[in-house]
């Protein structure tokens, strides 16, 4: 008899005619995701589920959503996530063959890290919507492989002239002192939930925040982290082309990992019944 399989979970589903449909996850043709947004959900708890479902409904065209059950798409997603277990669900809008589509990835979440190692992407800047999740994930994932085969986990884009945009998958942000850093705004790029809710948490806690464009290494001896919605927060540990060495405050890390983890919140129970 065979071995099970210890492949993780991960079943598709599209909306059709006001249900979410089982379906393969085997295209014949093409189709072009234009907005996704992922969370992480624990035993039946998310953090920040509001700014996701924020996210990825402002991120979709007033044109296009005209046409689209988006509020009857979004909760029924929701019910059909298990209140056990660790997930990383996803939402798509993507269009096939000139037709719209929703579609619901319901996935098994992956190990979660504390500490991750950075390399500084030399080459151009692969997105075409660098404001919206979703259209450039697949230009994402192959970046994040390619800092893989170099022995780092994530890839930073950078600047023209050299100066942090974002991660593959992560928002990047630092300590100077006792003042907590993000990028600066105005470059082009995804609004990160995760960063926003640090952000909110630090000046909650009446911590200085700054906007600031710097180069990798300009942050020598800075306490960096990487911010994104399945890990939360991770500590950079090394940065291939970027900072010689950077540092941690011992103790900082592991409590502002405690506040994350206190913001998570039950799911909503959406049209009486949730998944088991």
């Amino acid at each position: 008899m065979s071995a099970p399989s210890s492949a993780p979970v991960a079943t598709t589903s599209m909306w059709q005619r006001g249900e979410l449909v089982a379906r393969e996850d085997c295209d014949v043709a093409p189709a072009v995701v234009e907005v996704a947004d992922s969370w992480l959900v624990e035993e039946g708890a998310v953090r920040g589920l509001d700014l996701h479902r924020e996210r990825f409904l402002t991120s979709i065209p007033r044109s296009r959503a005209r046409d689209l059950d988006l509020e009857a798409f979004w909760e029924a997603a929701i019910a059909s996530i298990p209140r056990h277990g660790a997930w990383f669900p996803r939402v798509e809008l993507r269009e096939q063959l000139g037709t719209p589509q929703l579609l619901f990835r319901l996935r098994e979440a992956p190990a979660l890290q504390r500490s991750l190692v950075l390399t500084t992407h030399t080459g151009r800047d692969p997105r075409t919507a660098p404001t919206v999740k979703g259209p450039d994930l697949a230009s994402m994932v192959r970046l994040r492989t390619e800092a893989q085969r170099r022995g780092a986990d994530e890839a930073v884009i950078v600047t023209d002239d050299g100066c942090i945009v974002e991660g593959s998958t992560t928002s990047i942000a630092w300590w100077e002192g006792g003042t907590l850093a993000v990028v600066d705004r105005t470059l082009p790029r995804i609004p990160s939930t995760t960063e926003r809710t640090v952000v909110a948490l630090a000046t909650a806690m009446g911590i200085p925040v700054e906007e600031r464009r710097v180069r990798p290494e300009e942050l020598d001896g800075r306490e960096v982290w990487a911010l994104n919605a399945l890990h939360g927060i991770r500590i950079v540990t090394a940065w291939q082309g970027g900072p010689a060495s950077t540092a941690e405050e011992p103790g900082r890390l592991s409590r502002w990992r405690l506040r994350m983890d206190a913001l998570r919140r039950p799911l909503p129970e959406v049209g009486g019944d949730t998944a088991a």
